[in-house]
């Protein structure tokens, strides 16, 4: 399995990274379509799903169509673009919307002078509201995390929403299936003090691409409830309510707004090392688990191996994975499912 899944690895990465040297990824515009209807490929659903945090950030630079690909070439499910706007109204794959820890922008000099302090950030920064789409363009992404692979910095920029939703749909015919999104609204309350709607902005992306039907493989997460209880009324897609820690909401309260939730994974577990309720509790009230974050390299220390750790949540009955190793997750489940079998 090590040398089978080393091998898928060094394949995918290979051909992503050699496709993307010429263009940076995003230029490719075979992976941007405008067609009205995408058709929707459901085959049977895999379980637990498989999402790809911000791609494959494990390999590559985070919330890159890159990342993304190669997330889906190593078995995710769910690739998953976190959200924020640009200046001209643009939503853009971040996880934060400062970008001096994913980008190279302390590198030009042409925007030294908009480092600037916000409310509620920890010294100065520089902030995608800050800049339009043209100029975030113009930054490449590196990797968050100083102890991994820096080879791909500086090789990809940053992709707007739509291309995300295009590069799943062009992946999943490619693949032949599914590769679906999992879109994160980030800090919705902060950027609807500043004039931007979520809301309207993701459901009219999703509309575009032919995917804002209650059966598109789409799920819409946030931490906020308003921007759930907003969504709610406006679309039947699946929406998660994202949880850091235990929430003053009922499991059937949350159920109102939304159709699963998405808990700090530690949330799960009690200090015995068994199931805290919460999983019971959430499908008692009829809502999907999906707790984050798996890292193969930062495991919980008492866990020896990726395997490990994902047979033992498997086996607590989630019902998906935020993973920034889709490949790990892939080969668990797969593990699992020869193990039903005997």
């Amino acid at each position: 399995m090590r040398f089978q899944r080393r091998t898928l690895l060094q394949a995918a990465t290979g051909a992503i990274l050699t496709s993307a040297a010429s263009s940076c990824a995003i230029r490719d515009l075979k992976f941007f379509s405008t067609n009205a209807k995408e058709p929707i490929m459901v085959k049977t659903t895999p379980s637990p799903l498989i999402i790809g945090h911000r791609g494959a950030p494990g390999y590559l630079p985070e919330h890159t169509l890159a990342g993304y690909r190669l997330g889906a070439a190593l078995g995710a499910d769910y690739i998953e673009p976190d959200l924020v706007f640009t200046k001209d109204g643009y939503l853009v794959a971040r996880h934060d919307h400062y970008l001096s820890t994913t980008t190279d922008i302390a590198d030009h000099p042409e925007f030294a002078n908009r480092k600037t302090e916000k409310p509620g950030h920890d010294g100065a920064d520089w902030f995608t509201e800050d800049f339009t789409l043209a100029e975030l363009k113009t930054l490449r992404a590196r990797q968050a995390m100083a102890f991994r692979s820096h080879a791909a910095d500086g090789m990809f920029e940053i992709p707007i929403f739509d291309e995300v939703i295009a590069l799943a749909q062009s992946e999943g015919k490619r693949l032949g299936r599914t590769v679906g999104i999992y879109p994160e609204t980030k800090s919705p309350g902060y950027f609807a003090s500043l004039g931007f709607d979520y809301a309207t902005e993701v459901l009219s992306a999703l509309n575009r691409a032919g995917w804002d039907e209650k059966d598109a493989p789409v799920f819409i997460q946030s931490f906020e409830t308003p921007i759930l209880k907003e969504l709610r009324s406006k679309t039947q897609l699946p929406l998660i309510y994202l949880l850091e820690s235990k929430s003053e909401l009922s499991m059937s309260e949350i159920a109102q707004f939304a159709d699963g939730v998405g808990p700090y994974k530690k949330l799960l577990v009690d200090a015995e090392g068994r199931s805290s309720g919460f999983i019971e509790a959430a499908h008692a009230a009829g809502l999907k688990v999906h707790p984050w974050t798996f890292r193969a390299d930062q495991l919980p220390d008492v866990f020896l191996t990726a395997h490990g750790e994902f047979e033992f949540f498997f086996n607590l009955g989630v019902d998906g994975v935020f993973t920034d190793f889709p490949d790990a997750a892939y080969a668990a489940r797969l593990a699992g499912i020869a193990t039903q079998a005997k």
